[in-house]
């Protein structure tokens, strides 16, 4: 039973070195003219190590470029990794553009733009409301 409690724990913690050693490796190590500015966003693990999905941002490029570039170039960075991880299995990463982002990004300029015209709408509404009733 204790051991089930901790599988879990070390496999968030290996997740998070994952994404903390490659947010350094990417950056420093690949050349590629394909990459923009890339930011490692989350790491999901497989229960048995064997895969991680590596969830990513780009600022500038296409994502669709960034994606293929990292994904050309997995196998470098897992080698990078398995050097600093002390891990019988460094998982075969597969890299995913993160859209979560964006999809915050719209819907807080369409909260904006809902608070904009709200705030328009009741300011009319409430000068008119309190003219009229007195």
């Amino acid at each position: 039973m204790r051991h089930k409690k901790k599988a879990p724990v070390r496999g968030i913690r290996v997740a998070e070195q994952i994404q903390k050693d490659l947010a350094e490796l990417i950056p420093r190590e690949l050349r590629d003219p394909r990459l923009g500015f890339v930011t490692i966003t989350d790491v999901e693990l497989t229960p048995d190590y064997a895969y991680a999905t590596v969830y990513f941002s780009v600022l500038t490029g296409s994502a669709e470029t960034t994606e293929e570039a990292l994904n050309d170039s997995s196998g470098y960075l897992r080698n990078l990794i398995f050097k600093k991880l002390h891990i019988h299995t460094v998982p075969t990463l597969r890299f995913k553009h993160d859209q979560s982002v964006e999809r915050g990004a719209e819907m807080s300029q369409m909260i904006d733009r809902a608070l904009k015209g709200e705030g328009g709408g009741a300011t009319d509404s409430d000068g008119g409301g309190d003219g009229g009733g007195d």
